[in-house]
């Protein structure tokens, strides 16, 4: 083991108060993918670690969500492909949620409003930037880019993650590990859609038989939508959002149903959009008619042979910290993603192990966070 590598691995485990310090400081501003300001400040908390490292940073301005921001460290092997640490500071809770239940730690597990999901892994990732700018020995420039909207499928942050990893060499993704310890090797994708669907008002008593009720076709597109479910295949649809209608009194001039569809392979996508809208386009009540919007997509993890590579040098690299893992598939969807449909080898969930996410019970493995750390440090020492 290089001397470097010593010094950063000596150093990161000397470390665990200071990033408990940060994680607290960060988990207790709310920070929902909606409230610019909160998520900003958050943003700000990370920037002022990096001042106070030497690390350079950069804000990149958004208008409607959070400032996306990078930091950059230097490398010293001579390659000019940087190795990218990705990680999203926004979270799925309403505003009030820090204040009501802010950062604590109770018999080994840390909780608080996105305390793995995934403020630790930023927080993991900034440790990291921070050790190899005190002790050098990385083989390529290091690049964490700190994004704010990844819980509403990054609106405002897919381009600049999908530049960035065009640029790099591999992309170490912090969401948090999965309870088991283990990592996400593939993930799959997943197309948010609205369906609007039109009918004309009557009064239900006076003049029934005017009316056409798009709440009775938003039921037939429901119940069709539904076939389009290969649990075989690792494809689900979900209508999780059904609204409509004017009064109880009232034929619904108006209908709305949100529609989650989930892949495995990117073909699946295709074939079962074609499936989606057809379904919208057909009228099962005569005198209806229906739009289909995308509201929202991710990519999915597909793990290739750079992938698979990245995979076992991160394998290796938590064997030697004492912290063995293995490779799975999740059904959720991420960022990694976008980072793995543009070439780059992507591993994601290298973040400390945590679980229930988007629940008032999300916690934190505190002790993960030292070892997740040094994993990560030695994993990027190894892309030499």
């Amino acid at each position: 083991m290089a001397d470097s590598s010593r010094q950063i691995l000596d150093w990161l485990a000397e470390q665990k108060g200071a990033m408990l310090e940060l994680l607290e400081e960060v988990v207790n501003v709310d920070s929902g993918s909606y409230d610019k300001a909160g998520v900003d400040a958050v943003g700000e908390c990370f920037r002022r670690f990096f001042e106070r490292e030497g690390i350079r940073t950069a804000v990149h301005l958004r208008d409607a969500y959070g400032d996306a921001i990078t930091a950059e460290v230097a490398g010293s092997g001579g390659a000019n492909k940087p190795i990218l640490l990705l990680g999203h500071r926004d979270t799925v809770f309403p505003k009030g949620e820090a204040a009501r239940r802010p950062f604590r730690i109770e018999d080994g597990r840390a909780y608080g409003p996105g305390v793995a999901d995934m403020k630790a892994g930023l927080v993991m990732n900034a440790f990291v930037m921070a050790a190899y700018h005190r002790f050098g020995g990385a083989p390529a420039p290091l690049v964490q880019l700190i994004t704010s909207d990844e819980e509403i499928g990054s609106p405002a942050c897919r381009g600049i993650i999908e530049e960035t990893a065009r640029g790099a060499r591999a992309v170490f993704n912090a969401e948090p590990g999965r309870p088991s310890g283990n990592v996400v090797t593939g993930r799959k994708g997943g197309v948010f859609m609205e369906c609007e669907i039109f009918g004309k008002a009557a009064h239900s008593g006076g003049n029934f038989s005017e009316g056409v009720s798009a709440i009775n076709e938003a039921a037939y597109k429901i119940l069709q939508l539904k076939d389009i479910t290969d649990l075989e295949h690792g494809i689900t649809l979900n209508v999780g959002l059904v609204s409509g209608g004017q009064s109880v009194n009232t034929v619904a001039p108006y209908a709305k149903i949100g529609i989650d569809l989930r892949y495995v392979e990117p073909p699946q996508r295709a074939a079962a959009l074609v499936r989606i809208e057809e379904i919208v386009a057909n009228s099962n009540v005569p005198g209806t008619s229906a739009t289909l919007a995308i509201k929202g997509e991710f990519l999915p993890l597909v793990q290739d042979a750079g992938s698979r590579a990245l995979f076992e040098a991160y394998q290796g690299a938590m064997g030697e910290v004492g912290r063995p893992v293995e490779g799975e598939f999740a059904g959720g969807c991420a960022d990694s993603g976008f980072t793995s449909a543009v070439g780059c080898p992507t591993i994601c969930a290298t973040g400390p192990v945590g679980g229930r996410a988007h629940s008032p019970e999300e916690y934190l493995e505190v002790d993960t966070i030292v070892p997740r750390a040094q994993g990560l440090a030695l994993a990027i020492a190894r892309l030499s």
